[in-house]
């Protein structure tokens, strides 16, 4: 058999759908070509499909040429819903899990339905595809080595502000999920929270035909949208915190014998101790060593 022909069956075999198991498929966010092969394939196999909005998912499959059972899991009935898929997926039918657009389970309520399926041992498989926040990290110009995702900040205004305080210190680069209608408030409790000097990336209509990025500081975002009118989905990437004072080690008043002391007091021995101290400082043990002789 040649190689070639080996690699085909080999990807047939990872790539076929399996009794009992939920796929959830990762779908476009603008772009009809980011979907995958393999999205595609997984969506043509599987027994039914359960999808956040039948309609919206109802045209992609269609534009697919696939039709497949259909039934809808979202926020408002994911607790009934949940059980009846687990049900059949424990009954040994196979299941696509879909958002709108995007990755599932990633701020949407098909986080707890592979939580369900993690309890009752029922396999879960994901196939990758595009996520809007990262999407938007990578075309922000801010630093990628590091982020949290914060998705949709709450709408009632005490929690929102008690969440915008906790993250004043933060010095990962923030993504946030936000609305049109919602756009200019969130900025302007952004530049409250984190000073007009903060950059941000704005980005909206990602992969789609009018697909844009601003790149400007809070104040200057929050002066833009008073001109503009907010069009699109957007996903706001904010600079983490520059001037978070760095926590003081606990042994830097210490000498180096009350250092070692410390690691002993705590069950080391004083071999292991000294080893501890000597990284803890950044020295050569050896050095740690002649200080305790």
């Amino acid at each position: 058999m040649s190689s070639v022909k080996q690699i085909e069956i080999n990807a047939r075999e990872k790539n076929r759908v399996n009794s009992g198991t939920l796929y959830l498929v990762a779908t476009p966010i603008g772009n009809l070509s980011d979907l995958s092969e393999r999205a595609v394939k997984v969506l043509s196999d599987v027994d039914f499909i359960a999808a956040e909005d039948t309609r919206n998912s109802m045209r992609l499959l269609s534009h697919l040429g696939i039709s497949k059972p259909m039934v809808s899991y979202f926020e408002h009935n994911k607790r009934e819903r949940g059980e009846q898929i687990a049900a059949r997926l424990e009954a040994g039918e196979s299941c696509a899990l879909i958002t709108d657009a995007g990755t599932p389970a990633i701020s949407d309520p098909g986080e707890d339905m592979v939580a369900l399926c993690a309890e009752r041992g029922i396999p879960v498989s994901s196939i990758p595809g595009p996520v809007a926040s990262i999407v938007a990290l990578t075309l922000s110009g801010l630093p990628t080595g590091r982020f949290t995702f914060e998705g949709f900040l709450s709408v009632n205004k005490a929690e929102r502000r008690t969440r915008l305080d906790e993250l004043k210190t933060e010095n990962r680069t923030m993504l946030f999920h936000e609305a049109p209608h919602k756009l200019r408030a969130t900025l302007k409790d952004f530049a409250a929270a984190f000073g007009n000097s903060r950059r941000i990336a704005i980005c909206r209509e990602l992969t789609k035909l009018n697909e844009e990025v601003l790149r400007m500081t809070l104040g200057e975002a929050v002066t833009y949208y008073e001109e503009h009118e907010p069009r699109g989905e957007y996903v706001l990437v904010v600079e983490g915190a520059t001037d978070v004072p760095t926590a003081k080690a606990f042994w830097e008043n210490m000498d180096i014998p009350t250092h070692v002391s410390y690691y002993m007091e705590r069950g080391m021995t004083k071999k292991d101790a000294i080893k501890e101290a000597a990284k803890d400082r950044g020295v050569p043990k050896n050095e740690v060593y002649q200080e305790m002789i």
